[in-house]
């Protein structure tokens, strides 16, 4: 559904070989759309079957050489149909929100060192978003294409930022819970 569009998308902004996508995956879409090596390679060949994409002719024919793809018209109107169309949220699945509800049942011993190691990854995600905003969206950059990117990135930091305020707050109450001075499970 999302991964073939995520993948157009990234080839329609540069044409890149599977390898390139990977990287780029894991630098800058993945932050957002996750995706294996694997799976990007399938989807690729999914895209080129279909005719939404096509492996750039390659100047001396090797085995083994990596292909480098580039959108087709096809593609290019296949990724402008799916961003007009509606699409409801999806709703949330996070573990880390079941086992509080757990812990409501069961007790919430050994939570708190959970909570602060999510609140440690969020605080480095953050982190991450802030460094890439710096360096990657200076002041007067605002193509089009710039501030809907930069959008993108400030939607992560809100996320990040909502993590922070809540784990702090479930820190908090867990706490109390854990040590006897809270209300009790």
């Amino acid at each position: 559904m999302s991964l073939p569009h995520a993948i157009l998308t990234a080839l329609l902004e540069k044409p890149s070989s599977g390898l390139e996508l990977t990287r780029r995956f894991d630098k800058s879409i993945g932050y957002f759309w996750s995706a294996t090596h694997q799976q990007i390679y399938r989807e690729l060949g999914r895209l080129e079957e279909a005719g939404l994409i096509r492996a750039l002719p390659s100047e001396v024919p090797v085995r083994g050489q990596k292909k480098e793809y580039e959108v087709l018209p096809a593609g290019g109107a296949e990724l402008a149909r799916w961003v007009a169309e509606s699409q409801d949220p999806k709703p949330m699945r996070d573990p880390l929100l079941l086992r509080i509800r757990a812990a409501g049942v069961v007790g919430p011993q050994g939570l708190g060192p959970e909570l602060r190691r999510h609140l440690d990854l969020h605080r480095r995600q953050l982190a991450q978003y802030e460094a890439i905003e710096a360096k990657d969206f200076p002041p007067g950059r605002d193509a089009v294409e710039d501030r809907l990117r930069r959008l993108v990135l400030h939607g992560g930091i809100a996320l990040e930022t909502f993590w922070l305020t809540w784990l702090e707050e479930a820190l908090a109450e867990v706490g109390g819970m854990e040590d006897g001075s809270g209300p009790a499970a």
